[in-house]
């Protein structure tokens, strides 16, 4: 079995993957003061309540945009596996072309994400990414990575809306209602997520909109058609891409299973 964590800013993504088959997953809340011990114990916990003993993890790979907690889940993965952990970053293989000014700042789990998308999905692709940031990831036809988009995410967009009015509350997304809020709290929810879905929307027509008409600096990208597939993922994806007029595809564990892919293809090439 194979571990898989990606490390977010908000919380930690696990999965435990026997063959192409997820037969586990779960979330911990990021601590950046949480040890490599602490997180190795919690870890086990959460594996072995639902069948999974730590003697049948026989390798593990890492995707974080947390450097700080790199090491420590390094770490805790080491409790379980004897192996060294694939850290995604520079210098591993992922069979991903990213066509950016600096393909080494792409966060780690935008690679992940588009390694599964390429490899699961009909091209060209955009991946929304809506967990602590929102991102939307663009591939080409050829599943290049072309470039991006990054905006705050659901979250934070509403923690600083709580924090900055006094008078707004702290709310859920639940019993969301009409987009034409009739009270404090509705017309909260109404902004955040039809807010949200409709520049989702919005901008999945200005980027198809940039494929398809080509770029004025990079002619090279130009692709006849607009998008054949959109994927969604993140924590909040699901409350969110329902609201929108496009047809994204909810793929919770996308960025797992590109993790999943780049450790297949480190142990293919040895």
């Amino acid at each position: 079995m194979l571990l898989t964590l990606d490390i977010g800013n908000t919380q930690i993504n696990i999965g435990v993957w026997e063959g192409d088959v997820m037969r586990f997953s779960a979330c911990l809340a990021t601590d950046r003061g949480r040890t490599g011990d602490q997180y190795a114990l919690e870890i086990k916990m959460m594996l072995e309540s639902s069948g999974i003993f730590a003697d049948k993890l026989r390798g593990s790979a890492i995707s974080s945009v947390v450097p700080e907690l790199t090491p420590m889940l390094t770490q805790a993965a080491g409790f379980f596996i004897e192996k060294q952990p694939i850290v995604l970053g520079p210098g591993v293989k992922t069979g991903l072309h990213i066509k950016v000014d600096n393909p080494a700042q792409v966060g780690a789990d935008m690679v992940a994400a588009a390694v599964s998308a390429k490899e699961r999905y009909p091209l060209p692709c955009l991946i929304a990414d809506l967990g602590t940031a929102t991102k939307l990831i663009v591939l080409d036809a050829k599943g290049a990575f072309c470039g991006c988009a990054i905006a705050p995410g659901v979250g934070i967009s509403l923690d600083a809306l709580s924090a900055r009015a006094s008078q707004l509350p702290a709310i859920s997304f639940a019993n969301l209602g009409r987009s034409i809020g009739t009270n404090t709290v509705d017309s909260m929810r109404s902004g955040i997520v039809y807010g949200t879905a409709a520049m989702l929307d919005g901008m999945t027509q200005r980027m198809e909109n940039e494929l398809r008409f080509g770029y004025s600096n990079k002619s090279d990208a130009a692709v006849s058609e607009g998008f054949s597939s959109l994927v969604a993922t993140g924590g909040l994806s699901e409350n969110i891409v329902k609201h929108c007029v496009h047809n994204f595809r909810h793929e919770p564990d996308l960025v797992l299973d590109g993790l999943r892919r780049v450790y297949n293809r480190a142990q293919e090439d040895g």
